[in-house]
């Protein structure tokens, strides 16, 4: 389990076409944006791709189509599920597709006891032999924290080499930062914490507003990662009105607006996500204003 998941992730969106099927040229756009801007790994089919509604084939044709984009950079797979075999077939299929790792969210739903989380997790590293695990702590979309006690346990199995920690709860995050055993690595999952968390002990980011800003975001995470307070500040500054506007619905739904408005796919989700509303779309090109030179930045074809 050597693959270093440091620095700045991307958790990529998923464009769909006006029929709502899956739009792999907009994809491959997408990704070639995000790899230009610098960053140091692709994410698909994370919540922000919308993963839990798509289906097998979908999957396999993404996933195909950024290990094709990537230029090298690792591609971690997201791939959980609230079924442990479900979990486990998914990430035995990322891993014979030629993934690099395996992006693993917390059960959702059915509320697992700390047995069972271990259980699940050690499941899913069998299923797929070596294959690098990033356990995803989200419990506002899981009803389930990963607590540092817990989080311990399943440090334990050599696969899981990572956690996002999307808790919200910066002392939670600063407890495993400093409990963190040699080896593994703690990412900052959620954009507006990024600088927070990196200060506390977190290596690196798994963003969303990456998608639309990937150079000023990697620029900010390898400003904090070299200790240059003041260059990531201003550049977390720059960003955040553009970080809140992300988050004002349920995300990806104001992002799927924002890459609409740079040229990277429709502002189409599918069912049960709708299209921001118009007041979200509004404060999402003013932010995309005031996060760049006061234009809109526009994607190249």
């Amino acid at each position: 389990m050597t693959q270093d998941f440091s620095g700045l992730a991307v958790a990529l969106a998923t464009p769909f076409t006006p029929s709502g099927e899956v739009d792999l040229k907009a994809f491959r756009k997408l990704v070639h944006h995000v790899v230009a801007g610098g960053v140091d790994t692709l994410i698909p089919l994370g919540t922000t791709g919308e993963a839990s509604t798509l289906l097998d084939g979908e999957r396999d044709a993404i996933i195909a189509a950024c290990l094709e984009e990537c230029q090298g950079r690792p591609v971690v797979v997201g791939t959980g599920s609230n079924a442990t075999a479900q979990a486990a077939a998914m990430t035995r299929r990322a891993q014979q597709l030629g993934a690099s790792g395996a992006l693993v969210v917390t059960p959702y739903y059915n509320k697992p006891t700390p047995d069972g989380l271990v259980a699940h997790y050690a499941a899913i590293a069998e299923a797929a032999p070596g294959l690098p695990i990033i356990a995803y702590n989200v419990p506002g979309r899981t009803a389930l924290n990963v607590t540092p006690q817990v989080l311990a346990r399943l440090w334990e199995n050599p696969q899981v080499v990572a956690v996002k920690e999307s808790s919200g709860n910066l002392a939670q995050i600063a407890e495993v930062a400093r409990t963190l055993p040699r080896g593994k690595t703690l990412l900052a999952g959620d954009d507006g914490l990024a600088l927070a968390a990196m200060a506390v002990g977190a290596s690196g980011l798994i963003s969303v507003v990456g998608n639309v800003l990937p150079r000023e975001t990697a620029d900010m995470v390898a400003a904090a990662r070299r200790g240059d307070r003041a260059e990531a500040l201003r550049l977390f500054q720059q960003l955040l009105p553009l970080m809140d506007a992300l988050f004002l619905e349920s995300n990806p739904i104001p992002l799927k607006a924002a890459l609409k408005l740079i040229g990277l796919g429709e502002d189409i989700l599918r069912l049960p996500m709708v299209s921001a509303s118009t007041a979200t779309r509004t404060r999402v090109a003013e932010a995309l204003c005031l996060s760049t030179d006061g234009t809109l930045p526009g994607v190249k074809s």
